[in-house]
């Protein structure tokens, strides 16, 4: 950390001018003083610079996984919904052809199956282009196991201690590689937020058929501390996340502090 740095470096200077005579003596001092506030005011600067552009970028991708999160929740009510009663509908029509029944009743139900088959095949591909990202980000690179480092370490921009233990996985799938990933950088994201400057601890693992996420906080480590809330729906949107591959996602206060544990189910193990 800069400000560490800077008081390191004022005590070694405050030491060299232990027995000092003479000059030296009324001029060094002056000179380290001032010295260490200026770089006492750089290393703020820089640390709010730090921060600054680290909450950018978290607001950023937050705002990404909330249109993400809308668009798989519109896709799973048309498809539950919509797409159920088209294919109802195609079924009925379809179940009247050996029926007797008037010419006219008959081209009425031979028009409906064709335009519930017409609208079932479009439905299929609106569901389609919104649960599959853009194009942009089709060109952007995902997240896999190889990015934990660079989540972890971006996270001490906001003052976080992070240490991060990664055990022999395998072979893992890229879904649950990308699942890993959001549950790390939501978990950093939550702890930033509620506890601040803290230490927290990172650890990933496998456990059989499962590979399990840990993140631990220490709690607020600053007296007074104000915890800033997001929107609320993080966790609530990786939980879905994790249950669509087949994991649990639990939350819980421990030791002062905050755990979140993912088991995400692999089929690759």
């Amino acid at each position: 950390m800069p400000v560490a740095a800077v008081v390191i470096s004022v005590l070694v200077m405050a030491m060299c001018t232990v027995g000092a005579q003479g000059p030296l003596a009324v001029v060094l001092p002056p000179l380290i003083v001032g010295g260490a506030v200026a770089a006492a005011v750089w290393a703020v600067r820089r640390s709010r610079t730090d921060r600054t552009a680290y909450e950018s970028r978290l607001t950023a991708w937050a705002a990404s996984e909330a249109v993400l999160a809308e668009r798989l929740r519109i896709a799973r009510d048309l498809h539950d919904i919509v797409s159920h009663g088209l294919g109802l509908i195609t079924v009925r029509a379809a179940a009247t052809r050996h029926l007797p029944k008037p010419a006219e009743v008959q081209t009425a139900l031979t028009d409906i199956e064709d335009a519930s088959r017409r609208a079932t095949a479009e439905l299929r591909r609106m569901l389609t282009v919104l649960r599959e990202p853009s194009a942009a980000s089709r060109r952007a690179p995902v997240d896999n196991l190889d990015d934990l480092p660079g989540i972890v370490h971006g996270a001490s921009l906001a003052g976080l201690r992070t240490r991060l233990t990664v055990e022999p996985l395998g072979s893992v799938s890229e879904g649950v590689q990308v699942a890993v990933c959001r549950t790390v950088r939501e978990a950093l994201s939550n702890a930033a937020r509620y506890a601040g400057p803290t230490d927290v601890r990172v650890g990933v693992y496998r456990d059989g058929t499962h590979v399990v996420v840990t993140v631990a906080d220490a709690g607020p480590s600053v007296d007074g501390w104000l915890a800033s809330p997001g929107a609320g729906h993080g966790l609530a949107g990786l939980r879905e996340r994790i249950d669509s591959l087949g994991g649990t996602l639990s939350a819980e206060h421990v030791d002062g502090g905050f755990r979140i544990t993912a088991r995400i189910w692999d089929g690759t193990a």
